[in-house]
């Protein structure tokens, strides 16, 4: 991989990885306030990337932007307050059920409503093209240039384009992260969120409606998963599948993390994404590495179809990888304070 790629490929994990924050946020907030695993969340996913496609009908793509998420917001709000809160006293098997029955109805209506194919987003020309070129060359090394690199100075050197729609996405996850800081740490309802989490009771009854906290932070996730999707969809696929593809990812982002832990999930969600990133691009044997750090011959039998994969082959399961570690050595998680 030379030095132009691994400087991409670190560029697309962030990325991937800020991504994976935006949709793991609103569901670590979720679990931090009302102790409920939403299984349900990449629905809400994937209802923001179909929302966002049929505003663009209508409207511009930073309406969408806007209006999408609100919409999800508000879907996940009524079904909190309607299906949701009656089941709170049936414990946490209850929940879990409900929300999967969600996401099982959620998906055959978006396939109902909006068939199984792809669609296609048109996002709008400042996100088309790409943000920046990196150029590289053996008498100047790397340099990066804004938007497209001139045809002339790409016929004599390297040239490798970030799209501005990635970049945008990075952008946007990490406006978020700083105003979701501010509501949690710096504003009043964020210490009245903060208090129903640990002291309900005593919440209550300082005049706080504590199942309406719940209900908007319920729907502040939804609506963050939402915000997610017009993102995603645009930037990668938006397709009935988009939900169950990043589904399981984001729960080992919330396990690895912390349950219940904002910065864990970002830092879960930042090493995810880099290691799938900077995975894609070793096409080397694992007989190869266990052979470079000097395993015992044992380790390698010459006819184990194991040893034949690539470490890029095993990119997908990484994650998950990582999830089986960090139960084994720190069930807690990164930065987590309670046990999922």
């Amino acid at each position: 991989m030379g030095l132009e790629n691994f400087v991409v490929a670190v560029l697309n994990g962030l990325s991937y990885g800020l991504l994976l924050f935006m949709l793991s946020a609103g569901l670590t907030l979720i679990f931090g306030l009302m102790g409920v695993l939403n299984f349900a969340h990449a629905s809400f996913y994937m209802l923001g990337a179909y929302f966002g496609w049929t505003l663009l009908r209508v409207a511009d793509f930073w309406a969408a932007l806007v209006l999408a998420p609100l919409a999800v917001a508000l879907l996940g709000a009524v079904f909190e307050r309607f299906v949701l809160r009656r089941t709170h006293h049936l414990g946490p098997v209850a929940e879990l059920l409900v929300t999967f029955g969600l996401s099982c109805v959620v998906l055959e209506a978006v396939q109902l409503l909006w068939g199984r194919s792809a669609l296609a987003f048109e996002l709008p020309r400042m996100l088309q093209g790409p943000a920046f070129t990196i150029v590289s060359s053996a008498s100047d090394g790397l340099r990066i240039l804004p938007g497209t690199a001139p045809a002339a100075v790409c016929a004599v050197v390297s040239c490798t384009p970030f799209p501005a729609a990635r970049a945008f996405m990075g952008l946007l996850a990490t406006l978020m992260l700083l105003l979701l800081w501010l509501l949690m740490a710096r504003t009043r309802a964020g210490l009245v969120i903060q208090a129903a989490l640990t002291h309900p009771g005593m919440v209550q009854a300082l005049g706080h409606d504590v199942p309406r906290v719940q209900m908007a932070v319920f729907a502040l996730g939804c609506g963050l998963a939402g915000l997610a999707g017009v993102v995603g969809g645009a930037t990668f696929v938006t397709e009935p599948d988009m939900a169950a593809a990043v589904g399981p990812i984001v729960f080992v982002v919330v396990v690895v993390g912390g349950m219940g832990s904002l910065a864990g999930a970002f830092v879960a969600a930042l090493v995810i994404g880099l290691a799938q990133s900077l995975a894609v691009g070793i096409d080397v044997p694992l007989a190869s590495l266990l052979q470079a750090v000097g395993l015992p011959p044992w380790s390698q039998t010459p006819g184990s179809a194991l040893l034949r994969l690539t470490v890029a082959q095993l990119a997908p399961i990484l994650p998950y990888l990582l999830l089986v570690v960090m139960l084994t050595v720190r069930p807690r998680g990164l930065l987590g304070t309670r046990a999922g």
